[in-house]
């Protein structure tokens, strides 16, 4: 406990003992649309209760049909679904846990035909046009939390949290920006505030006096037209007046044009506006956002700026991050990079939520975690994402595992990505990887090329009972000539090998590592490392002295005149992560980076490029052009092997190349794992 002092002191709220300051953040996960759903959630909150996690907040059930997050979401407002409901309570309950079930209505947010707001304003994200309520409808809406707040404690949970944050019908209400009505729930801001605090009120006067009341605040709006840090404050003090047991902070809108929780975000972040809140009220306040370390959360907590720290991402990650922390072993923590490639850009492209570095989040009752019957010996030759994922879980079953890598060190692919400004948070990943190798004694071989007829003797010699190959990939070269010329340099040379790098660039492919190379040579790592950098680079006033929190941006300046093209006649960066992909694409805009789609290329010469749009010759000047048309898998051992008849299993990007898909390469090294 001397480590943590602060985070792992409990806390009383209502009539509820936490035994730490670690909450399980609210998440979508959309289990409830799989097969087995209720077995699904249960056992997915039961493993971070048994983790030792101080409290469990549920993804956001509506109170209304018309508040679901998109068709067939979660509804609590009946009786007659209660049980479903004590499935999952009594699962928590049973692991040592305590769950509080979030309220939260889409809003304008909702996608769905039936969606209603304060006022009829189109959200930009969405393609439903709101319906305004009635002033009778606010009312409905109001004993609509009320009377799922009460079926939550007939449930089994804890507490509910109002969910009042990141742009959904709470939010609305409270900010000019959303808000247009004339009636007692619009106008000034008394009145425009009215909502959450009679929703609060309404609660409160519906469930017993240990039942906790949690209400998630908007902190900060990051939105034009949205509140100021002074009526954030007076907003907190009503809603603790009102009969709230506890704040939980949120930041920003998800239509917001400032970056709120994905990599490139710097850790604790948001912390000046969280503090405002936590000035302004007596009872406890909860931080949010960018907090993936027990190191951060300790800060926050010692600092005073809040009482407790909210964690979703990380939890999917490490379901074992409470107690790993208590037991001081927060190096063995996997660590949530922050990358949103299997939880939000699923969700926000309604798919089923994951985690890149943890595959068995939201698959739990997939995974046989039981130690194998059979051990075996495995030689896996690479030692990127999907050779450490394999040897991990395959000693865990109770393998023995022999790791072959060509390079000087361990990660592949992955010490490419944590050279890109706003992708430092891989190092975590790759610590993980490698103290978890070393916990496990796996035995490690680096600088050790593996040669097909040398490994097949070995396996016919009984020194090994079956071969895993991660290979990974090699760059794919484009049918251009002069790619001998010395302007022509592969992505490989340049993040893996430094190689220099002129001031006039042409980048050909504009796919994710096209991108990468992209941000690389015109971003800057103290942006995601430095709060006052980001907030500055992206306009963000922390004091939240206007409307919003938003000032004018100061970005940096490029440096460099970069040209990205590629083949596919369609936007540039179409295909990349949803939640991500557009901040990416906002930091190259500010650098005027130009784009070109359509592009067949033709040679590299002293000239530069020569390609042609819509069968018009161009050239392009450039001191450097870098290859980033793909990758191909390196299957040169696997052939080997199976030309000697020696069985194979080929794993991540050495089995399929595209867009070297860590998610992909990682699931798939666990479940063969998990198999054998």
């Amino acid at each position: 406990m001397a480590a943590y002092p602060n985070l792992l002191r409990p806390l009383r709220i209502a009539g509820v003992d936490l035994p730490n300051r670690m909450v399980m953040g609210a998440m979508h996960t959309r289990l409830e649309t799989m097969d087995r759903p209720l077995e699904r959630l249960a056992a997915f909150y039961a493993a971070r209760a048994a983790g030792e996690i101080g409290l469990i907040l549920t993804g956001g059930y509506a109170p209304v049909p018309e508040g679901v997050m998109d068709e067939g979401g979660l509804v609590l407002d009946r009786p007659e679904q209660l049980h479903e409901h004590r499935v999952i309570t009594s699962a928590v309950q049973q692991a040592g846990g305590r769950i509080v079930l979030q309220i939260l209505h889409a809003g304008r947010y909702a996608k769905v035909p039936t969606c209603v707001a304060p006022s009829a304003i189109k959200a930009r994200i969405n393609v439903h046009s709101p319906r305004a309520l009635s002033t009778e409808e606010v009312w409905a809406t109001v004993e609509s939390f009320a009377n799922t707040s009460a079926l939550a404690e007939q449930a089994g949970y804890a507490g509910v949290e109002i969910m009042g944050s990141e742009g959904y019908l709470i939010t609305e209400f409270t900010a000019a920006l959303t808000n247009q009505r004339d009636d007692a729930f619009g106008g000034d801001f008394e009145r425009r505030i009215r909502f959450p605090v009679e929703i609060v009120k309404a609660v409160r006067a519906r469930v017993s006096p240990e039942f906790m009341v949690i209400y998630r605040i908007s902190s900060i709006d990051l939105m034009d037209g949205g509140m100021t840090g002074e009526e954030v404050a007076e907003l907190a003090r009503r809603v603790e007046a009102a009969g709230a047991d506890m704040i939980n902070t949120g930041i920003g809108w998800h239509e917001s044009a400032v970056p709120t929780m994905a990599a490139p975000v710097p850790r604790a972040a948001w912390i000046d506006a969280i503090r405002n809140v936590k000035r302004a009220v007596g009872i406890p306040v909860m931080a949010s956002n960018r907090i993936n370390t027990p190191e951060v959360a300790e800060a926050i907590v010692a600092s005073g700026a809040a009482d407790l720290v909210s964690m979703a991402r990380p939890l999917l990650a490490d379901p074992e991050f409470a107690r790993k922390t208590r037991e001081g072993r927060a190096e063995q923590i996997n660590t949530c990079i922050a990358c949103n490639q299997a939880c939000l850009d699923r969700i926000f492209t309604e798919r089923v939520a994951s985690c890149l570095v943890n595959p068995r989040a939201g698959r739990e009752i997939e995974f046989d975690d039981s130690k194998t019957a059979t051990p075996r010996h495995f030689a896996v030759v690479g030692g990127g994402p999907a050779g450490m994922a394999f040897a991990i879980n395959a000693t865990q079953r109770g393998h023995r595992v022999t790791l072959f890598e060509a390079g000087e060190q361990l990660g592949g692919q992955l010490n490419l990505a944590r050279q890109v400004p706003g992708k430092n948070e891989f190092n975590e990943m790759l610590r993980y990887f490698r103290v978890t190798l070393l916990q496990l004694q796996v035995a490690v071989h680096l600088q050790t090329p593996v040669d097909a007829e040398d490994l097949a003797a070995r396996v016919r010699a009984g020194e090994f009972d079956a071969v895993v190959i991660a290979t990974g990939v090699v760059p794919r070269q484009p049918d251009i000539c002069g790619l001998d010329h010395p302007k022509v340099l592969s992505y490989l040379d340049v993040l893996a090998q430094g190689a220099p790098v002129g001031q006039r660039v042409a980048i050909i492919g504009a796919g994710g590592i096209g991108f990468d190379v992209a941000e690389y040579l015109v971003g800057h790592a103290e942006e995601s490392l430095e709060p006052k950098v980001f907030m500055d680079v992206w306009g963000v006033d922390t004091a939240i002295h206007g409307a919003g929190g938003l000032k004018t941006p100061a970005p940096h300046a490029a440096g460099r005149v970069i040209h990205m093209f590629q083949r596919k006649n369609e936007s540039l960066g179409k295909n990349l992560g949803k939640s991500t992909g557009w901040i990416l694409k906002a930091n190259l805009r500010k650098a005027d980076v130009a784009m070109t789609a359509g592009a067949s290329y033709h040679a590299v010469d002293d000239q530069g490029l020569h390609y042609s749009v819509n069968g018009e010759a161009r050239v392009w000047n450039a001191d450097t052009v870098i290859l980033c048309a793909g990758q191909l898998s390196n299957r040169t051992l696997a052939d080997g092997l199976a030309e000697r008849g020696i069985p194979t299993h080929v794993i991540g990007g050495a089995d399929v190349a595209a867009e070297l898909d860590a998610v992909r390469a990682i699931d798939q090294a666990t479940r063969l794992a998990v198999s054998l």
